[in-house]
Order: C-alpha cells, then sequence, then structure tokens
C-alpha cells in the first residue's frame, strides 16, 4: 500500500508526526531506515534552525496514520533532505517522495540538498542519480548491540566523578560550549517526547569541569536505544571516560527496558570505530552522503 494523503506538518506538530511514522518503520523491521525517532529529536534539541517553521510534507493513510514523509532540515550551510518510507513500499512511490520533496525544497529556495543514502537502496539511489545527484564521498556506519550482549562497565579513571542530569539541574547544562558555538540545548531537549535527564550523562573532573558526556535515548514504542551524541574534551582524553560513559549508558539503557541499541558514526574515526566495536556494537550498513540540485 501505498501512501494516501499529502499533508503538512510544521513545529511540535511535524515531531510528533515524524516520531509515530519512525516509530511505524521501526516496528515493522529492526534495522530498516536510516532514522530513529530519537535521531530527530537530537536534530530539534541541538539548536534552532531556519527550517524550525517551514512545513514539512506528509503522507498519511485512511486512518490518520503516517505513512512516509520527506524532511528538509538545515544544519548551518547544508540542507538536508530525508525521504522517509515504510519498509517494502512500492518503487514508484519512493521516486514519487523524493520528486515531491526536492520540489517542495525548491519552492522553499533551497538550490542543492544532501541526503545519506543507504548502500543497498537501489531505487533511491536510481532516482537520486536520474536527477543529478553523486556521492560527495563522505560515509557513515550504523552499529546495534542486543541488550544481552551489554558490556560491563569500564573503570572510571581516578580524578573523575560520572553525574547525570537529574542530579546537576542547578548548572548549566554540560554541552554548553563557546568554543565549539554550542548553545544551551535544554529548553529544545525538554521539548522532544524522549528526552531523560537521567540519561543525560556527564563525567567532570575533581575541579568541577566537564570532562565527557554521553546522551542516551530510549523509546519504550519500539524498545530501541540510541547514543547520540558522544564528546570527550580535548584535555581529557585517551583516559578511557568515553568508554566510561558508553557502558554506562547502555547499562542505563537496558536496565529502562531496550533491547537494542543503536548507534551511528564515520569510519575515518579510527578512535569511534575503536570505542563503539570494541564494547560489542556489530556493524549493520554503510551509508553514502549523496548532494544534487533541487531542481532539473
Amino acid at each position: 500500500m501505498g501512501p494516501a494523503l499529502e499533508k503538512r506538518r510544521r513545529g511540535i506538530e511535524y515531531l510528533d508526526a515524524v516520531t509515530m511514522l519512525l516509530n511505524r518503520i521501526r516496528n515493522s523491521h529492526p534495522t530498516a531506515g536510516l532514522y530513529d525517532a530519537a535521531e530527530l529529536h537530537w536534530w530539534w534539541a541541538q539548536a534552532e534552525r531556519s527550517t524550525d517553521d517551514v512545513d514539512q510534507l506528509f503522507w498519511f493513510d485512511d486512518r490518520g496514520r503516517p505513512e512516509a514523509a520527506v524532511i528538509v532540515t538545515s544544519f548551518g550551510d547544508v540542507t538536508q533532505l530525508d525521504p522517509l518510507v515504510l519498509p517494502d513500499v512500492l518503487p514508484h512511490w519512493v521516486e514519487h517522495i523524493m520528486q515531491r520533496g526536492l520540489s517542495h525544497a525548491a519552492d522553499l529556495g533551497f538550490d542543492a540538498v544532501c541526503l545519506e543514502v543507504d548502500n543497498d537502496d537501489s531505487v533511491l539511489r536510481s532516482v537520486l542519480t536520474d536527477r543529478g545527484f553523486a556521492s560527495d564521498g563522505s560515509e557513515f556506519v550504523e552499529a546495534w548491540l542486543p541488550a544481552q550482549a551489554r558490556p560491563a562497565i569500564s573503570t572510571l579513571a581516578a580524578g573523575y566523578r560520572l553525574s547525570d542530569r537529574s542530579c546537576s539541574l542547578g548548572r548549566p547544562h554540560h554541552m554548553i560550549n563557546a568554543r565549539r558555538d554550542y548553545n544551551d540545548p535544554e529548553p529544545r531537549l525538554n521539548q522532544t517526547s524522549l528526552y531523560r535527564s537521567d540519561l543525560d550523562l556527564v563525567a567532570y573532573d575533581d575541579a568541577g569541569s566537564v570532562a565527557a558526556y554521553g546522551l542516551f535515548w530510549y523509546d519504550p514504542t519500539t524498545g530501541v536505544g540510541v547514543v547520540e551524541p558522544m564528546r570527550t574534551e580535548d584535555e581529557h582524553q585517551n583516559k578511557g571516560l568515553a568508554r566510561h560513559v558508553l557502558t554506562s549508558g547502555i547499562d542505563r539503557l537496558v536496565l529502562a527496558g531496550a533491547k537494542r541499541i543503536k548507534i551511528c558514526f564515520d569510519p575515518a574515526n579510527a578512535a569511534a570505530q575503536h570505542l563503539y566495536l570494541g564494547v560489542g556494537f556489530k556493524v549493520d550498513r554503510c551509508n553514502e552522503i549523496f548532494v544534487g540540485p533541487t531542481t532539473n
């Protein structure tokens, strides 16, 4: 069955609709689709974007359930356009959704867009190639860890302590960092339905400075946990902090009810690859970034 009725959603209504769609996709297949709802929640929380208040295209079935969408997201100088469809839809629906998305992005004033494409998605790759898109050479790896394979929590290095946001509400959020132009994500994190402050972990040094952090998302509708983002500050690297934050977060996700946990990373980042595969994540697929024009 293909998508039925095209409608538009924006702002928080868009986030609610895309969450429902991504949950339907995940509950239909354990690894289908490139995104889980938590990842788009993180996009929303990171910063205000020029696309926050634009209409996003959805298709709903006769029961009012979203069956497909194409989402335009501004990441500074780059605009991303992501088609989201239920598993096993017919190829002509993929083509229709992508064509409508490109037309919509052009109407919004975007001349070019990028998107992540599964290396095995021959249908979407063909549609994009016909429209003049090409890979820019960038890749991202998607990896999964079953709950029963969760690693032991690694030892925390001396001189550090682990906390979470629920225990540190009296101080600025640990992701605020002027050097990297990170504004306070907390107000927008709290707008999302999946954020939990007890899964927002941070390692402090003895002086109270932020040394490392990781944000862990649990979606009770799908039983999936997502790790996004992870960071160790430069002056605290090579002390095992990332492994401790990661293994602690995985443990909390499993205790919360997660059956499987997902992480994505750039394979060119050798340290990240070593960390994630070293705690038991298994690569499921590799995706390429395609870039192209919105008009023929």
